[in-house]
């Protein structure tokens, strides 16, 4: 059985996720597939438009990308399979981003990492009950990508911030809250919206309207004011320090999430999502954070990082440098700088 399946149903062109034992975590061939489906409705005028979503026999919705085969090309074949998961990963993306048909996301379950991927692009984006949102990179070494820096900078407030440094879990009423989500429904009611959106394509928003429910308080609207006010300074060292001179039980625990994850991760974070705040165009942020990706999956960080949550699980990664303070700008520039040539990342060539 196909880890994506690609299908027709009216007008609506469907890729469900059908990865079970992973989450849905995708791999190089999954973007592909999922990259070819769009290539191939991208000039078809009976695709009027494209649902994303996962098959009813998986758990999740998607939990990120396949990183534990990316450390082991690190370790064995010198990275050359985990760039070639990213280049495919980001083109699927990009290819997203620039869609010239609406798609619908519907976000039912986990949607972490890769998953934020294939949602964020999305013109709809669908949390439910079962919604749990994250960019926990952090606490394996790696950065916020998949656009993260373009989109994380353009959410309310320190928000963004907040999300890339902490790995914080956001639950359905908060992506709506955040603008993460457009609407928000019962999953109960999402075969309805499958129906109804294939007979009437055109009409996706307003039918996702009429099926929305009302969702729970957002806590995160509740905190919004800390996070602004804590998450506001530009360097690691100082929101460390601010959240440490917050006596707030809020501001202990948020302290302890920032500083046990990987303080490179962290830097990076903070420049990329600084600079993706003024990016004009999401093929450059792409780029960007191709060079990222590249140059951050052959750290120690990664590798112990994959290690320690997803390998050995014993949540014990040593971070080198381990004190933000030893993370220097000399490192981040050599991180950020340029690939050579015939190494950059490029979008995928649409047909003509």
């Amino acid at each position: 059985m196909s880890d994506v399946l690609v299908s027709r149903d009216g007008g609506v062109g469907r890729l469900s996720l059908n990865r079970a034992r992973a989450l849905n975590s995708l791999t190089t061939d999954m973007c592909e597939a999922m990259s070819a489906a769009l290539l191939e409705w991208h000039d078809d005028s009976s695709v009027e438009a494209v649902i994303i979503d996962h098959s009813p026999k998986t758990r999740g919705f998607c939990a990120g990308g396949d990183v534990a085969m990316v450390r082991q090309s690190v370790l064995e074949d010198g990275g050359v399979a985990g760039r070639a998961f990213f280049m495919a990963e980001y083109r699927l993306n990009h290819l997203l981003f620039t869609y010239p048909k609406p798609v619908i996301t519907l976000m039912d379950g986990v949607t972490m990492g890769g998953g934020v991927g294939i949602s964020l692009p999305a013109t709809f984006r669908v949390a439910t009950e079962n919604t749990l949102f994250a960019m926990p990179e952090g606490a394996i070494g790696l950065f916020p990508d998949v656009g993260a820096g373009w989109y994380l900078p353009r959410l309310p407030g320190q928000v963004g911030k907040f999300l890339a440094l902490t790995g914080a879990r956001l639950d359905g009423a908060e992506c709506l809250w955040a603008g993460i989500a457009t609407h928000y429904c019962d999953s109960e009611d999402l075969d309805e919206a499958r129906e109804l959106i294939a007979q009437e394509p055109a009409a996706a928003d307003e039918i996702l309207r009429d099926l929305a429910s009302n969702p729970p308080a957002a806590r995160l609207a509740g905190n919004a004011g800390r996070i602004d006010r804590l998450f506001a300074c530009t360097t690691l060292e100082e929101i460390l320090a601010a959240l440490a001179g917050d006596d707030s039980d809020w501001a202990g625990k948020e302290l302890k999430a920032v500083a046990s994850k990987c303080p490179t991760t962290a830097k990076v974070a903070l420049r990329l999502l600084a600079l993706g705040s003024g990016m004009t165009d999401f093929e450059t942020e792409m780029e960007l954070e191709y060079r990222l990706a590249v140059r951050m999956i052959a750290r120690h960080d990664f590798l112990d990082g994959v290690r320690a949550v997803l390998v050995d699980k014993d949540n014990s990664a040593k971070w080198q440098p381990a004190a933000p303070i030893d993370v220097t700008d000399e490192m981040l520039e050599s991180i950020f700088a340029p690939l050579p040539a015939g190494e950059i990342w490029t979008p995928i060539a649409l047909p003509h």
